[in-house]
C-alpha cells in the first residue's frame, strides 16, 4: 500500500458465506414460526452467522494490526459505524412511534374522541386508559404493571453507570494507561451482564406475577417489543465489549489508533440512551 492510497482487501469469502448463514437462519426461523419445526436449522444458521462474524472480524483485526489501513480507511470505518447507529436509531424510532401512536391516537379514537371517534361504535363500553388493563373483545390485559422505581430504576442506574465506567476506560486508553482501561472496562462488562440478569428476573415477574405476556393486549405487545429488542442490543453490546477487553489483555490498541474500541463505545452509549427513553416512556409515563 503506497502512502495515501485506499486499501483494497483481497477477494474475501466471508460476504457470500455470511449471506448463506443469514439465509439459513431466517429459513429456520420462518419454519419454526409457521410449521413449529425448524429449530435445528435455526440453530445451525445462528452458529454459522456467529462463526462468520468471528472469522471476518479476525481478518479485519489482522489487517489493521498489519498496518494495511490508512486515514481513508479510518474515515470509512467511522462513517460506516455512524450510518449503522443511525439505522439503529430509526429502528427504535419505529417502535417508539408505534407506542406513541397507540397511546396518543388509537386509544382516544376507540373511546369516541376526535374525527375518527366513530371507531367507538366497535366497542361501546370501551374506556381509554394506559396501561390498557381491560382491552376490548376477548383479549386479556395484564393484571398489574411494574413500579418504575424498583427493578427498572436499578437497571437504569446500572446502564448509566456503565456508560460512565466505559468513558473512564476510554480516557485511560487515550492516555496510554492500559491498567486503568482494563479495570474499568471489566467493570463495564460486568454491569452490562448484570443488567441482562435483572431484566431476566423482571421478565419472570412479568409473566408469573403481573400477567404481562405477549398475549396481554397492546400493552404486553409493546412492552416486550421495546424492552426485548433493547435487551438483545445489550447482549450484543456486552459481547462486543468483552471482545474489546480480551483485545486489551492481548496488548491491542494504541492511544492514537483504537477505533475498534471507540466504535464499541459508540454502540454502548447508544444502547444507554435508548434505555433512558424506555425507562421514561414505558415505565414512568
Amino acid at each position: 500500500m503506497s502512502g495515501g492510497s485506499y486499501y483494497v482487501p483481497a477477494t474475501s469469502k466471508w460476504p457470500i458465506l455470511g449471506s448463506l448463514a443469514l439465509g439459513t437462519m431466517m429459513i429456520g426461523a420462518g419454519m419454526l414460526m409457521v410449521h413449529g419445526r425448524g429449530s435445528a436449522l435455526l440453530a445451525a444458521g445462528v452458529l454459522a452467522v456467529l462463526a462468520v462474524m468471528g472469522l471476518w472480524f479476525r481478518d479485519v483485526v489482522k489487517e489493521s494490526r498489519g498496518g494495511l489501513y490508512d486515514a481513508q480507511m479510518d474515515r470509512s470505518f467511522r462513517q460506516g459505524m455512524a450510518w449503522f447507529i443511525f439505522s439503529e436509531v430509526m429502528f427504535f424510532a419505529a417502535f417508539f412511534g408505534a407506542l406513541f401512536y397507540v397511546r396518543t391516537f388509537a386509544l382516544p379514537w376507540l373511546d369516541g374522541d376526535g374525527a375518527k371517534g366513530v371507531a367507538a361504535l366497535l366497542w361501546p363500553e370501551f374506556t381509554a386508559s394506559w396501561p390498557l388493563l381491560e382491552p376490548p373483545g376477548d383479549v386479556a390485559g395484564p393484571r398489574d404493571t411494574f413500579s418504575p422505581w424498583q427493578l427498572p430504576l436499578v437497571n437504569t442506574l446500572i446502564l448509566v453507570g456503565s456508560s460512565i465506567t466505559l468513558t473512564v476506560a476510554h480516557e485511560g486508553l487515550k492516555e496510554g494507561m492500559r491498567e486503568t482501561t482494563r479495570n474499568w472496562l471489566l467493570v463495564t462488562v460486568l454491569l452490562g451482564f448484570t443488567f441482562i440478569i435483572i431484566q431476566g428476573v423482571e421478565y419472570y415477574e412479568a409473566y408469573h406475577h403481573y400477567g404481562i405476556t405477549l398475549e396481554a393486549g397492546i400493552y404486553g405487545a409493546t412492552f416486550f417489543l421495546l424492552t426485548g429488542f433493547h435487551g438483545a442490543h445489550v447482549i450484543i453490546g456486552a459481547t462486543i465489549l468483552t471482545v474489546m477487553l480480551l483485545r486489551i489483555l492481548r496488548g491491542h490498541f494504541a492511544p492514537e489508533n483504537h477505533f475498534g474500541f471507540e466504535a464499541a463505545a459508540w454502540y454502548w452509549h447508544f444502547v444507554d440512551v435508548v434505555w433512558i427513553g424506555l425507562f421514561l416512556f414505558v415505565y414512568v409515563f
